[in-house]
């Protein structure tokens, strides 16, 4: 899965381009891979967590083509200082990027451009909830932002619901760090909402926070508070529209409903 274009980039601004080495590779499901980068120039790459790079390469017709990912940026690496760079790619079948990250060998580059966008936790926030919700590679940023959702907890007191859809246990992406985060944050809840397969009793995700069914099937027993929430929506497009309107109908203002969606590129 892959952003859908940003609006905010104009065909006739030059956006600087830089050099990304691939450092290393790991499925973290099964069509899905965690991709490490550096930056090849030696610069780094001054982001805030919830934006994203685009990728740039060219179609077997020569022609120019780009795709867009969520920087997924670890707790230690917030902001990435040292240039390092990471994201999530959904392997399409048939797909031109999938074709091109499964054939990139490590050492190799890429050239990528970034980063953009505004899905980020505003610094002047005074709500006391978030409400971040995802599907697929929509998670990424939630990732990105477990430190400053860490100070926020801390310096504030607000408290932090991820609800992650997926169909099954071993397609929730990064569920591993997310379980780990709320097991050592009191004030952070991670709810897994599976729509095919519950864990097995006894696995890491067999636990009582796990949901059987759709992310938007689930908002409702969380209460969602005009006065007090903020959401954020990330992910398939038909999930983030449904849960737009749901809350909507709640009553969250929509300057308090935070979007991005995701698209399967070809």
């Amino acid at each position: 899965m892959a952003l859908l274009p940003p609006h905010s980039v104009a065909k006739t601004v030059a956006i600087p381009h830089f050099p990304l080495k691939l450092v290393s590779r790991r499925m973290i499901a099964p069509t899905v891979a965690h991709l490490a980068f550096t930056r090849d120039d030696g610069q780094p790459l001054a982001c805030i967590p919830g934006q994203f790079i685009q990728i740039h390469f060219q179609l077997a017709d020569g022609s120019d083509a780009r795709r867009s990912y969520s920087i997924a940026v670890g707790r230690a690496l917030d902001a990435a200082p040292d240039g390092r760079v990471e994201i999530a790619v959904s392997y399409v079948p048939g797909g031109a990027a999938t074709a091109l990250f499964e054939a990139l060998e490590l050492g190799a580059c890429v050239n990528a451009s970034g980063p953009f966008g505004r899905f980020c936790l505003f610094p002047n926030d005074a709500n006391r909830r978030y409400l971040l919700i995802g599907t697929g590679t929509g998670v990424t940023p939630y990732r990105a932002m477990l430190p400053q959702l860490e100070q926020q907890m801390e310096q504030r007191g607000v408290e932090v619901v991820l609800l992650q859809g997926a169909r099954t246990p071993n397609e929730l992406l990064y569920g591993d760090e997310f379980r780990a985060f709320a097991e050592t944050h009191p004030n952070f809840r991670y709810m897994p909402c599976l729509s095919r397969e519950l864990p097995v009793e006894g696995s890491l995700h067999a636990h009582t926070d796990v949901r059987h069914g759709y992310v938007q099937n689930v908002l409702t027993e969380l209460t969602p508070d005009p006065s007090t929430d903020i959401a954020y929506l990330c992910g398939n497009p038909d999930m983030v529209d449904a849960t737009f309107e749901a809350l909507k109908e709640i009553g969250l203002p929509i300057p308090m409903i935070r979007r991005e969606k995701y698209v399967s590129n070809k």
